[in-house]
């Protein structure tokens, strides 16, 4: 493990892999990427609090050891390059990360760095947690209905960027192959792209979901598609989700056909109920019907609208944690953007990337600092001590800075 700019600290340990199964010590090394613009602001806030929940949980017996790795523009400075190959080796030696937001330079060679990182990576499975904390501004009448958490196929779909501008000679060559021998009509100045949806990937999406969601107790697994259209992409990924759920998990879910066919239409005890949804009413279904949404399953494009979407029913994307998961290897994000203009002001709110803390916990198997992390937040949004973005929606509220709302979590770790 030598590198050229990492530093890696004593004291800690790595990660393992056993059987499949994380082996985490007291003392596990957790990579962490600054981000861009606000990435100042609220890295240094996130691991405060992760530190802090850390301590309280188990009283100075655990203590998570942060190397810094590099990316974007501070990566620029030290190595002249925006994805330097050592951060993929961090990575990969040890297994876990948190980043904060980046920003793809312009001309930089990389359709995007986060979609760069998943890729090569592998991270499969971007995970979305969307849970309302009581006391947040909402559009919604019952807001605590909200608890869903979204897994958004990463690699596939629109978003492998397999695309060709109008005019150009690898656009003509595919439109005029597709006129002669595929029985299609493109237009000769047509720009191009590929969606590419394999069963491997959408299986083990939705493998992974399950898997999610046998371990948390939830109630169902949805899957998301617009199969009525595309039918051999998104209509695929429904049967391949389908297939996953009876051959490897048939004795612990259940169909909604089979609920009305054999059960009178209640779910049996003990049963995760597997249904499909199609895209465009799943974005209506979670705003009338939230209640009924708890895991959801689906395709890139898709999961990114959704995920979003369902973001803003909780009070936006500063209130949404996220992360991208593979086999072994999870890097856990805040979801928005890089703000620069406010960057350096210890002004935004860091709770999605806080947020997103809370689910490395939970990875590592640390479920009490977890607990911890999520009492804090709704603690002090409870007290209405918040930053800008929630100040301006609460009535009576106290503008905290972003180090200042930290502390305020960091208190309210000890309320019940």
């Amino acid at each position: 493990m030598g590198y050229a700019k990492i530093v890696v600290p004593p004291g800690g340990e790595r990660i393992r892999v056993d059987n499949g199964k994380l082996v985490v010590p007291d003392t596990p090394y957790v990579c962490f990427i600054e981000g861009d613009g606000i990435g100042v602001d609220i890295t240094p806030a996130m691991r405060r609090v992760l530190d802090a929940a850390v301590e309280k949980a188990y009283r100075g017996q655990r203590r998570l050891i942060w190397v810094e790795i590099y990316a974007g523009e501070k990566a620029y400075d030290l190595y002249r390059e925006y994805l330097p190959e050592e951060t993929f080796e961090a990575l990969r030696d040890f297994l876990v990360g948190i980043k904060g937001p980046l920003t793809t330079p312009v001309g930089g060679g990389f359709r995007s760095l986060n979609v760069t990182l998943r890729q090569v990576l592998d991270l499969y499975a971007c995970v979305r947690p969307v849970r309302w904390v009581p006391g947040a501004p909402s559009p919604l009448r019952h807001p605590e209905q909200v608890d869903m958490v979204i897994f958004r196929e990463n690699t596939e779909d629109v978003y492998a960027g397999i695309e060709w501008p109008a005019q150009s000679r690898e656009a003509r060559r595919l439109i005029e192959y597709m006129n002669d021998h595929l029985g299609v009509r493109v237009a000769t100045d047509a720009a191009i792209g590929v969606k590419p949806v394999t069963e491997q990937g959408s299986k083990r999406l939705v493998r992974k979901a399950i898997q999610y969601a046998l371990e948390r107790k939830r109630r169902s697994v949805t899957l998301m598609h617009k199969g009525n259209i595309m039918k051999y992409t998104e209509g695929a990924f429904r049967e391949w989700g389908y297939e996953v759920a009876a051959q490897e998990f048939g004795d612990v879910t259940v169909t909604e056909a089979e609920v009305w066919e054999k059960y009178n239409g209640e779910v049996p005890a003990g049963k995760i109920l597997i249904k499909d949804r199609i895209a465009d009413n799943m974005f209506q279904q979670i705003l009338t019907r939230t209640a009924e949404y708890d895991v959801i399953a689906t395709l890139n494009l898709n999961g990114d609208y959704i995920s979003d979407a369902a973001a803003g029913l909780i009070g936006g994307l500063g209130m949404a944690p996220g992360a991208n998961i593979g086999d072994v290897i999870a890097l856990f994000e805040a979801t928005h953007g890089t703000a620069p203009k406010y960057a350096g002001q210890d002004k935004v709110n860091p709770s999605s990337l806080i947020l997103s803390g809370k689910m490395l916990l939970e990875y590592l198997g640390w479920d009490e600092a977890a607990e911890l992390v999520w009492r804090g937040l709704a603690g002090a949004v409870r007290q209405k001590r918040v930053t800008y973005d929630l100040h301006r929606q609460m009535e009576g509220a106290t503008l905290l800075k972003t180090s200042e709302f930290a502390e305020a979590i960091v208190e309210n770790m000890d309320t019940e």
